[in-house]
C-alpha cells in the first residue's frame, strides 16, 4: 500500500495527548493542506475557529456532552458551515440593487445552501485529519458541538448564516499505539450499493453487526440490560439525552438560518 493508504487505514480517534504542543510549523502545514480541500464552485463555504483560550476549551468540554479531554487537547479547531461571508460579500457588491434592476429576486440563504456548506465544511475537516495523521498528530471528532446551539452561538459570537458542524481535538498521542485494533466498520457489501438502494433483512443485519458483537464465548452485556445490540445502540446513542438535545439544538439552528 502507498503511504497515503496506510495513513487512512491506520487512523483512529485519539483522546489522550502528550504534553508536547502542536508546533506553529505543524499547524501551518496542516492548515495549508486543509485549505486545498475540494470545495463547491471554489466558494469555500466554511470557516475554522481555532480555540486558543483555555477557559473556552474548558467551557466547550462541558457543553459538548461533558468530555474533559477536550479541555486538555493541545489544539482545538471548530469547523463552521459559513454562508455569512459570501452573503456579506454580495451585500458589499450591491447584488440586491443589481437584482432589482434586472427584475430578479435577491434570495437569502436557504437550507440547500446550508447543505452545500456542510459538505464543504466536513471535507475540509477530514482533510485536516488526514494531514495531521500523516505527521503523527492524532485527532478526535466532536460531533457534540451540534448541541446547545444557543450557548455556542453566544459564546462564539456566531452570526445567523454560520452553523457549527464539527470540532476537532488534535495532538501528539500520549502513548505508543498498538498496530492493530478491532474493526468497528461494516463490511463493504453493506455500504456499497450498485445502481439502486438495497434494503436489508434479518440475516443481513446479523452478518453486518457480527464484528461489533462481543467475541464468541464472551458475556454479552448490553446497555441498560437490553435484549440485543440494536436496543443497546438505540438506548446508548440514538435515544439518549445527548442525542435528543442535538435534535432540539439543530432544529433551533435551522429555524435561525431560515
Amino acid at each position: 500500500m502507498t503511504q497515503t493508504i496506510d495513513v487512512i487505514m491506520n487512523r483512529r480517534s485519539i483522546r489522550a495527548y502528550s504534553n508536547g504542543p502542536v508546533t506553529e510549523e505543524e499547524k501551518t502545514t496542516i492548515l495549508g493542506a486543509t485549505l486545498r480541500a475540494p470545495t463547491a464552485g471554489g466558494m469555500m463555504l466554511y470557516s475554522i475557529l481555532e480555540i486558543v483560550s483555555q477557559e473556552l476549551k474548558t467551557r466547550l468540554s462541558e457543553t459538548c456532552d461533558h468530555q474533559p479531554f477536550i479541555a486538555k487537547a493541545p489544539w482545538v479547531l471548530l469547523y463552521l458551515a459559513d454562508f455569512q461571508r459570501l452573503y456579506d460579500y454580495f451585500e458589499f457588491c450591491e447584488v440586491p440593487r443589481r437584482c432589482r434592476e434586472l427584475g430578479k429576486e435577491f434570495r437569502k440563504p436557504s437550507v440547500g445552501d446550508l447543505m452545500l456548506a456542510c459538505c464543504d465544511t466536513l471535507i475540509a475537516a477530514q482533510t485536516t485529519v488526514l494531514a495531521a495523521e500523516s505527521m503523527g498528530i492524532g485527532s478526535c471528532y466532536i460531533g457534540d458541538i451540534l448541541e446547545n446551539y444557543e450557548i455556542h452561538r453566544d459564546l462564539l459570537k456566531l452570526p445567523p448564516y454560520v452553523f457549527p458542524i464539527t470540532m476537532l481535538c488534535l495532538g501528539h498521542p500520549a502513548r505508543e499505539l498498538s498496530e492493530k485494533t478491532r474493526s468497528t466498520r461494516f463490511d463493504r457489501e453493506f455500504i456499497l450499493h450498485k445502481d439502486t438502494y438495497k434494503r436489508f433483512d434479518g440475516e443481513d443485519f446479523k452478518r453486518m453487526y457480527a464484528p461489533l458483537e462481543p467475541p464468541a464465548g464472551a458475556p454479552r452485556r448490553y446497555f441498560m440490560d437490553s435484549e440485543n445490540f440494536g436496543q443497546s445502540i438505540y438506548l446508548r446513542k440514538t435515544g439518549a439525552e445527548f442525542s435528543l438535545e442535538m435534535i432540539r439544538s439543530v432544529k433551533v439552528m435551522l429555524e435561525n438560518w431560515s
